[in-house]
């Protein structure tokens, strides 16, 4: 049995890096899951397959041989035997949750309830950054707009500076310029 982590002191960061993108889902592999949930990944793994039944494709799916590469070239050093030659599970937010009724650990709940709480700020940031995203076009389609009406405004100016002034008869009484 590893370590007790208490949900408490788990920065949203540390759980926020073990977020990965996989077939267009946020997901966490069950390697990172295990040290969070205090297990073995080998128990872990072992609670999915006997429950397999709750984990349709969408809660979680093991990675592709190419996909556990892509994600294994990311990392700089690899240590010999520190990494599993059975594919990883990933485990979506759904899958976590349903995770954590699995193990029936007391730990595995409390981070299961921290993780599904980041994956939601996660959805928050998203779409509050939406949001500004497009405020900001409705400015730039204002700003686009004014700048075209100031393009028209410099090119009627343009237009007037071109004419030519021609010189204006003078109207009323001339008066001359002798003197009686």
């Amino acid at each position: 049995m590893k370590d007790v982590i208490s949900p408490a002191i788990i920065p949203n960061e540390v759980i926020i890096n073990k977020i990965y993108l996989f077939r267009g889902v946020k997901v966490m592999l069950d390697s990172d899951l295990a040290e969070l949930f205090g297990v073995e990944t080998k128990q872990l793994k072992q609670q999915v397959r006997r429950n397999i039944e709750r984990f349709p494709k969408h809660f979680m799916f093991e990675l592709t041989k190419e996909e556990n590469e892509v994600l294994r070239s990311q990392f700089v050093t690899l240590e010999q035997g520190k990494y599993s030659k059975y594919l990883p599970f990933a485990f979506s937010e759904h899958g976590i949750l349903q995770l954590s009724t699995v193990l029936k650990s007391k730990q595995a709940i409390e981070v299961s309830i921290k993780i599904i709480d980041v994956f939601v700020q996660l959805r928050t940031m998203v779409l509050s950054n939406t949001e500004i995203r497009l405020e900001v076009e409705k400015i730039k389609k204002k700003v686009d707009s004014q700048d075209k009406n100031i393009e028209v405004i410099f090119r009627y100016f343009d237009e007037l500076l071109e004419q030519k002034v021609q010189p204006r008869k003078e109207i009323g009484y001339k008066i001359s310029k002798e003197k009686k």
